[in-house]
This record gives C-alpha cells, structure tokens and sequence, in this order.
C-alpha cells in the first residue's frame, strides 16, 4: 500500500484529490494539511508526499528537504501552480522526484505518485541538469549580492533606510545633516555597490536579501 501525504492550502484541491486518491486499491491518503506548520513532524512514514510549493506560511521546498532528512526513502511530487524556475531548481534541489502543474490531469497525477513510490525520477537527465544549474547561478548572485552589500558603509546604509521610507535626496540630507549633494553622492554609490540601475531596484534588492525592512 502506498501512504501518501497531501500538502496543499486549497481544500477545493486537495480534498477531491484525496477521495480520488483513497479509491485506489493501492494507494492510501494517511494524513493531509493545508501548510508547513499543519504538515511538519507527520512525514517520516509516509510513502509519497505531494506538495505545494506556494503555501500560506512559508515554499513547499522546506518541506521536501525535511522529508529526505526524517524519511529518506520517501518521495516527494511537486503538484503546484507556482512554477517559476527558481521554484522548480530549488524543489529539484532540495529532493523532489517529480513536478506537476495543478492542471494536469487527475489520472496523471495519480500515475505520478505511483511512479515516486517506486523510486521512479520524473523529470530527464537533461531537466535536472537544467534546474541544478538555475539553482546553482542563484546562490552565485545571492552570495555576490551579500558581498557588495558587506561594502556598504554605516552612512549609506543610513541613506538606504531613508529610501526604504520613500525620503527624497533633500529629505535625507536634512535629516543626516548633509548636502543634497553628498546625499546624492551616496545614492549613486549604493547603486554602484548594489549594481542596481534605480534608487527603486537598489530598494528591492536591499529588502530582499535583509539590509532594511519596510515594516
């Protein structure tokens, strides 16, 4: 009998997939949640765990890693309408077998957790390629992006939070007690550090790897 997992935040999908999945003489639903927090410490004996990745409190992938760390001979099938290819680098990366669009088909699906159970890799030699190499790249300009940020002095970082409240040159200048110039000056050094074009890029990349926060 093949135990399986169901990991998704719509119920509208993921109970119908259950029932489904329930008629199936080999096959048994043992255990279903809606997000990380519902899922974790009930994967260590389940056959195949099929998962979101776009949950509400937090990526699918955290999930896949922790089933290969308590339960590696479990296999993990990615079902989700989120498939950016960062998503599927970082799925395959973290241990799954396979990745499906929500659209597919019911008897797909239901093949596919099959095939999982068995060991069987559902994506080609060249696809897996591919995505470790995506994931690669990535953490490349992640650990990039950390460096030029470590070159940032304490006054433009200053300058940076300014921008993150939406303060304009002038508006930084009064309140750090410098020109608008030497205000503008640090601007374009943070975008030289950050290689970002814009004051608008050097913000986002300034929040998404945690050197200001918008709360």
């Amino acid at each position: 009998m093949i135990r399986v997992f169901l990991v998704d935040d719509h119920a509208s999908f993921r109970q119908p997939l259950a029932f489904i999945l329930d008629l199936e003489s080999d096959i048994e639903v043992v255990g279903q949640a809606g997000s990380l927090a519902e899922a974790r410490g009930r994967l260590s004996e389940v056959d195949v765990a099929v998962v979101d990745l776009d949950l509400p409190d937090g990526n699918g992938v955290v999930l896949i890693s922790e089933l290969q760390a308590a339960n590696p001979d479990g296999g993990a099938l990615v079902v989700s309408s989120s498939f950016d290819s960062l998503s599927r680098a970082a799925a395959v990366e973290a241990g799954a077998s396979g990745l499906m669009h929500k659209s597919s088909g019911i008897a797909e699906i239901v093949q596919a957790v099959r095939d999982v159970a068995t060991g069987k890799m559902l994506l080609s030699t060249r696809d897996i390629k591919e995505m470790l190499q995506a994931a690669r790249e990535r953490r490349a300009r992640d650990a990039d992006v950390a460096r030029r940020a470590g070159l940032l002095t304490l006054r433009e970082l200053d300058v940076i939070k300014g921008i993150a409240e939406g303060l304009s040159d002038r508006e930084i200048a009064i309140r750090l007690g410098m020109s608008s110039d030497t205000a503008r000056t640090h601007v374009r050094n943070i975008l030289s550090k950050l290689g970002a074009k814009s004051r608008l890029q050097a913000l986002i990349i300034a929040v998404r790897y945690g050197i200001v926060s918008l709360d």
